[in-house]
């Protein structure tokens, strides 16, 4: 996918990008690819796939979930960026906060945001598993989504407790999704969540399968989740 194919499909799903927003996404792809060098950020360096599989995939949650609909973002694990990063470029009212356990990747993101012109974006250099329960953060997202970066029971701990009372917890996730949620079913309960919505679709070109679920905060989250560094994921709630 070239920018132009990129911006013509979004311009389909009801996003149009101006001239300014189509060269961020352009210096975004050459500071991602130059840092790469550097650092381990992404193994998906060809632009064409960056566009695809980084950038589109990232904003594709928008096709149907309306982010007018949040203010304050949380990204658990962004890795470089995704999908917030891409997301609030499309959307610029979004707040967008990233928290990443590694500190070369903030380092990365806070220079990324300097030269895109982001502002109301914050990097937060911690384990998920100790911002949850950091009362500064805890339940005071109205949106919080991660990219399968964990399986669907330890995401739900990671993320769920960010989550303020009603507000959206959105699950980004590739193929095998409901085998996943089948077994994340309890965890999320507990956690304070409920399952509303689900979208299941295929990225185009190379029609790769694609799920986003939509978990509402029904419910606070019990203070003792997420627990210890670590535990979410050898013992998940399952």
């Amino acid at each position: 996918m070239n920018p132009e194919q990129f911006q013509a499909k979004l311009a389909e799903a009801g996003i149009l990008l101006t001239e300014t927003q189509m060269q961020q996404f352009e210096r975004y792809y050459e500071l991602l690819v130059e840092w790469n060098e550097k650092m381990n950020l992404t193994a998906i360096t060809d632009k064409e796939e960056v566009y695809l599989k980084h950038f589109y995939d990232s904003i594709s949650a928008a096709f149907y979930v309306s982010f007018n609909d949040f203010n304050t973002v949380c990204d658990v694990g962004a890795g470089a960026g995704f999908p917030s990063l891409p997301l609030k470029i499309c959307f610029p009212h979004l707040e967008v906060s990233i928290v990443d356990s590694l500190n070369k990747r903030i380092t990365f993101l806070n220079h990324l945001a300097d030269e895109l012109g982001l502002t109301n974006v914050h990097f937060y250099h911690d384990r998920a598993e100790s911002f949850g329960q950091n009362k500064a953060h805890r339940e005071q997202f109205s949106l919080v989504t991660a990219r399968a970066v964990a399986r669907m029971s330890v995401l739900a701990e990671l993320c769920l407790p960010l989550v303020k009372k009603d507000g959206v917890f959105l699950a980004m996730k590739a193929q095998q999704a409901e085998q996943e949620l089948e077994t994340a079913k309890k965890a999320i309960a507990v956690l304070g969540g409920k399952v509303t919505e689900h979208f299941a679709f295929q990225l185009p070109a190379e029609n790769s399968e694609r799920n986003i679920y939509v978990i509402k905060k029904a419910k606070e989250t019990p203070k003792k989740y997420p627990r210890k560094a670590g535990l979410p994921n050898k013992q998940p709630i399952e």
